[in-house]
């Protein structure tokens, strides 16, 4: 028994020993996840969350004044240009084209009838024509025998008051041929101005009709059949028959954060997802980026703003589908990615990996600055942009570096590497409690085994 108590504490002080010297080997050494420097390919993106909306839209507002007698269509139907959409009462404008249309068949009688009594005074006035042409020849006839004292003097007179009288005759006939030109062209004048009102009642007739005016989805019904519309300021209640969308040009309205928008611009390429499609990414390119800021919280630009309160901003951007689908609907809420910036082939960093320090607190022991110092007297730190390499001593112990890097463009989870690195350099990512707070030449441990680059890469 005495034996097994001996070999008991022999077993349990050579434990005590092996974490003994475990605990002072590692003490230390400051654990650390590190991942190696690789080429990837590297892709910024801005993402905006909005709704899809067609580019072209139109309110079908009511022209006429009027109870609806019928809609032909309903929210959610497709519609071809051309297509009567409703109808709204039209007694009376009906009437009106009827009764013009009757004075006009009037007036078209009246001008066949005048222009009868036209020609009948054009012949009237040919056969005075000839009747003077025939009084003149015997008026120079009894001329001569008058001179030569063949006809007697009450002859002679005859003849020339038969004259006179076919003179005269000629005169009123073409009086009369003028005046049938003028009732003539007074009807058509007639006509020309019931031809004008009969237009002019044919377009209220069909302001009484509404058409769509193209090929459209139906999006919005805010009235009902039986319920009375009126001409009026485009959306004013009871003014809107229908809304009508055309859906052959689809965008997504999206807002980007005012800290993003400088990098958007026109012709960028997007992904949008539409949340009521999960799984589906449609593709599109940025059309317009809006110069005006919104309010975040009212969706208000500044300019139109009557506060003063600072608050976060917004940009409209609009991206245009390539390829919309038949299922989409105006309102959908939707996420666009923007992608602002892409390179292939260069050298990327994670961004956690990044940290501000000044190399210069790696020279000063901690003990150099008291606690209680003054401000003044506490060195004036002046931090870079940069990451810790973790390298091998002379004694391959992991020790701390400090490089300064300058960046590019950056991803999701990686930044661009201008300067300061090359491929295969290992760099400290993490943690970050750890990685604020450490300095050169600290001597390092990795945690667990280093993290690939590649899965972090954003495309």
């Amino acid at each position: 028994m005495k034996k097994f108590i001996l070999i008991g504490l022999a077993v349990l002080v050579a434990a005590i020993l092996v974490i003994y010297m475990v605990v002072r080997q590692q003490s230390g050494y400051t654990k650390v996840y590190t991942a190696k420097i690789a080429k990837q390919e590297l892709a910024s993106v801005v993402s905006g969350t909005g709704q899809i909306k067609p580019k072209t839209y139109v309110n079908v507002g009511a022209t006429s004044f009027g109870r609806i007698t019928r809609f032909f269509v309903k929210e959610g139907d497709h519609v071809k240009k051309g297509q009567t959409l409703a109808t709204i009462e039209n007694v009376q404008q009906e009437s009106s084209v009827r009764g013009q249309e009757a004075n006009i068949a009037a007036g078209k009688t009246d001008i066949n009838s005048y222009s009868a009594a036209e020609k009948t005074a054009e012949a009237n006035v040919d056969r005075s024509k000839a009747d003077l042409e025939q009084k003149k020849l015997d008026w120079d006839r009894a001329q001569q025998l008058f001179k030569g004292g063949i006809m007697a003097r009450q002859d002679y007179d005859a003849r020339k008051a038969a004259f006179d009288l076919a003179v005269a005759a000629l005169a009123q006939t073409q009086a009369q041929l003028n005046q049938a030109k003028a009732q003539t062209e007074s009807a058509r004048a007639h006509l020309r101005t019931a031809e004008s009102t009969l237009r002019a009642n044919q377009d209220l007739l069909a302001k009484t009709i509404a058409i769509a005016p193209f090929d459209g989805l139906v999006t919005n019904e805010p009235v009902r059949e039986g319920e009375t519309v009126v001409e009026g300021i485009q959306n004013a209640l009871g003014s809107t028959l229908m809304t009508i969308a055309d859906m052959s040009v689809v965008t997504a309205e999206v807002k980007v954060d005012e800290t993003d928008i400088l990098n958007v611009k026109v012709g960028q390429t997007a992904e949008v997802t539409i949340d009521a499609m999960p799984g589906k990414t449609f593709h599109g390119v940025v059309t317009l980026v809006g110069d005006q800021a919104l309010l975040r919280s009212t969706g208000i630009a500044t300019s139109q703003s009557t506060t003063g309160t600072e608050e976060a901003k917004d940009f409209k951007v609009i991206v245009t589908l390539n390829d919309p689908s038949n299922d989409l609907r105006p309102g959908l809420s939707c996420t666009a990615k923007i992608t602002t910036a892409h390179k292939a082939d260069v050298l990327t960093l994670p961004i956690e990996a990044l940290t501000m320090h000044d190399p210069a607190e790696d020279k000063t022991p901690a003990k150099a600055v008291k606690a209680d110092a003054a401000p003044s007297s506490r060195p004036k730190l002046n931090p870079v942009q940069g990451v810790f390499l973790a390298e091998k001593d002379s004694r391959g112990r992991l020790r701390a570096k400090f490089v300064p890097v300058t960046t590019g463009i950056t991803g999701a989870t990686e930044i661009e590497v201008l300067s300061g690195l090359k491929p295969g350099d290992e760099i400290v990512t993490g943690p970050y409690k750890i990685l604020r707070g450490l300095k050169g030449e600290a001597l390092l441990k990795r945690d667990t085994q280093p993290l690939s680059l590649n899965t972090g890469s954003s495309s």
